[in-house]
């Protein structure tokens, strides 16, 4: 069902439809699980007037608690030329969300004993048994020299590997190879050609001494099919997506869904504006509607290719949030999950204080040093179309906003919705 007004309706009709759109969670009255119904219309109305207010062209928010569905809300448009309202089971770009897949992957790796996390990525993937580094050599050029240790699985799933996205000191190199920012869907060869060359080139840290963002995931993707000797798209389906029933996540939309697939928009000074396609990269970002439907489709990201919907997401972090397990299934052990959820990268600088990093989620560990509203042990990320999520074990919770906003400039959206979310809890 489509709503063509969304401001007309009122909070209590759109829990009334929730039956309509929730096929994996049970959907409940909130206060049942805890959270105020009253409360929580303020964040209805905060979505909402982004939309009228030109800040978001629209989204889709879902929250669980208890492990079922207390707050499931789309709002605005995924298309906003055809006025097309947003629905529930809408598809988006997850982009860095993916990371979070593909760590639990090298992990269910691990449990099958086909790898541990402590062993150099140059057991799997040769090239990178002899990997260098630029380094500044005072007269505003660099030097390249030889790693001081070779890159493990763990640095990988840290972003302590010292790989980054092609804009440090070497950006010369990276830019003749072609390797730049984090968009893959464009290529036209497999992510275990891209991986090779990458490892030919300068990163930007020695391996363990500094956390950089960059392609540390897509490595671990194409180590994933070495391993498996799967496909990326293909071990991802049988180990999570199969059993897990997350049947609208896929790298490349199958052409019977297009429709579903969201809009992309960017953030004007004068609101936001439908961006191009497909697009191109304006820095690290792909800005515009990318790939998914008419590329390539050769090069499986693990960094940052995946699409899916608010609730598919949401059952992988609710696996997450059982330690390891959703329904009948299990995917990880409940100390894997542990593991993966805890501080991996001591106290190298992270940015933020009182949060760091595990095995592909951020933790918080001091909610003082972070000022915002939350509980020690919460983990999360995101990603680069303006996706967020978290999952906070203390209140038995699990929050995904889903919107395609590139980029998303004087917004504070994900701050808001945090705030409107906890103020909500009555228990």
């Amino acid at each position: 069902m489509k709503v063509t007004n969304f401001k007309s309706w009122g909070f209590i009709f759109g829990f009334a439809l929730s039956s309509v759109f929730a096929q994996t969670f049970r959907d409940v009255r909130p206060e049942s699980v805890g959270l105020s119904s009253k409360r929580l219309e303020r964040l209805t109305n905060q979505l909402n007037n982004y939309v009228s207010d030109e800040k978001l062209p629209g989204g889709v928010a879902l929250v669980l608690r208890k492990g079922k569905s207390a707050y499931f809300y789309s709002f605005g448009y995924r298309d906003k030329e055809s006025m097309d309202p947003m629905e529930k089971d809408d598809i988006f770009r997850i982009a860095s969300q993916t990371k979070a897949i593909i760590s639990v992957g090298i992990m269910i790796l691990q449990e099958k004993g086909l790898l541990l996390i402590q062993d150099p990525v140059g057991k799997y993937i040769p090239e990178y048994n002899n990997t260098t580094v630029a380094e500044a050599d005072g007269n505003g050029s660099y030097n390249i020299v030889k790693a001081k240790r070779k890159i493990t699985i763990r640095d990988l799933l840290t972003h302590t590997a010292g790989v980054g996205w092609g804009f440090g000191l070497a950006q010369d190199r990276w830019e003749k190879e072609e390797i730049m920012g984090w968009y893959f869907a464009h290529r036209d060869e497999s992510i275990q050609t891209t991986v090779k060359r990458l490892a030919k080139l300068p990163m930007d840290a020695q391996p363990g001494e500094k956390f950089v963002y960059g392609l540390s995931i897509d490595i671990l993707g194409a180590l994933i099919e070495v391993v498996s000797k799967q496909p990326l798209d293909q071990f991802l389906k049988h180990e999570i997506f199969e059993p897990l029933e997350m049947n609208d996540t896929y790298f490349f939309l199958p052409l019977k869904e297009k429709e579903r697939l969201v809009k992309v928009y960017s953030s004007t000074k004068t609101g936001v504006k439908l961006a191009d396609d497909p697009g191109k990269r304006v820095g690290a970002s792909m800005i515009g509607q990318g790939h998914y439907i008419n590329g390539p489709r050769m090069s499986f990201s693990g960094g940052a290719g995946l699409l899916s919907t608010a609730e598919n997401y949401a059952v992988f972090l609710q696996m997450m949030l059982n330690e390891g397990q959703f329904r009948n299934k299990r995917i990880l052990s409940r100390k894997s999950v542990e593991l993966m959820t805890t501080n991996h990268i001591a106290d190298i600088p992270f940015g933020v204080d009182g949060v760091r990093f595990g095995l592909g989620f951020r933790t918080v560990e001091q909610l003082g040093g972070r000022g915002m509203l939350g509980s020690i042990g919460e983990f999360s990320w995101g990603g680069a179309y303006h996706s967020t999520y978290w999952v906070d074990p203390k209140e038995d919770m699990v929050v995904v906003y889903f919107t395609q906003l590139i980029p998303a400039r004087k917004i504070d959206d994900y701050d808001k919705l945090r705030t409107l979310i906890y103020q909500s809890i009555i228990d």
